[in-house]
């Protein structure tokens, strides 16, 4: 690895540990910019599960304060998640190589579209909430099965393609539970990081893993997790949002290229 591939890599890592604790989606800067330094899809997505998982931890851990009293909900909402983790890294470890590569492209434009429409949601799900709750219901935001089994495909998302599944845990939470956004946001750190936890333990044995790459990320993105904790609720989310686009446009263009 030449050294200003390993200082992009760092980097990268920085950016995506902030990006995944205050929205969600650092993979979509990571992952491109593996691929475009010659990495295959499938080690880009083995070894970025594995070392931006540090950097979830330390997100969660930056939001500690918003997850008082959240312990017995988030035991369960771990357990949906870890059972969705892996079953997603199986699914990801027994189909064949080029079955990832192709649905890859379609994976990150998913991905990029949720991105997009993330405010959209947001906005639909508090009005929806505020009208329930001028109606007197008194069941608004308790959590029930319909949220666990989200919560468990998200998981199987997360372990099969971990880009945006950020934005899918804020997204379905905001429309099923009555709490706070930052509260939101701490759970869904570390929902974040089970997924990445168990998934990159199972990559890190019986899968194609470039542990130098490993190594960069893990350091950039607990770094970035941290910065990400304490400055996120100062950075405009427009603006993390168009960059995660840009970059994620760009990575469907490149992984369509490299299929031609």
């Amino acid at each position: 690895m030449v050294w200003w591939h390993a200082v992009l890599i760092a980097l990268a890592g920085v950016w995506a540990g902030m990006i995944n604790t205050v929205v969600g989606s650092g993979t979509l800067v990571t992952f491109p910019a593996l691929v475009a330094l010659g990495y295959p899809p499938l080690t880009a997505t083995t070894s970025n599960a594995i070392g931006l998982a540090p950097g979830t931890v330390s997100g969660a851990i930056g939001y500690r304060h918003e997850l008082r009293g959240q312990g017995r909900r988030l035991l369960v909402f771990g357990a949906a998640s870890l059972c969705g983790a892996i079953g997603g890294t199986a699914l990801l470890l027994s189909l064949p190589p080029d079955a990832f590569e192709t649905v890859v492209p379609a994976l990150v434009g998913l991905a990029v579209v949720l991105v997009i429409v993330q405010p959209k949601v947001s906005t639909w799900v508090l009005s929806r909430r505020e009208l329930k709750r001028e109606r007197g219901k008194r069941n608004v935001g308790r959590p029930g099965p319909l949220l666990f089994l989200l919560i468990f495909l998200v998981g199987v998302y997360g372990g099969y393609f971990t880009a945006a599944q950020g934005v899918m845990l804020m997204a379905i939470m905001g429309m099923l539970l009555a709490e706070p956004i930052q509260r939101l946001n701490g759970i869904k750190n570390v929902l974040a990081a089970v997924v990445n936890i168990v998934a990159g333990t199972i990559y890190a044995f019986i899968a194609p893993i470039s542990w130098p790459v490993v190594g960069l990320l893990a350091a950039g993105s607990v770094v970035g997790g941290l910065l990400g904790a304490r400055l996120g609720r100062r950075m405009s989310p427009f603006v993390l949002r168009m960059v995660i686009v840009v970059i994620g446009v760009a990575a469907v263009v490149q992984l369509i290229l490299r299929q031609l």
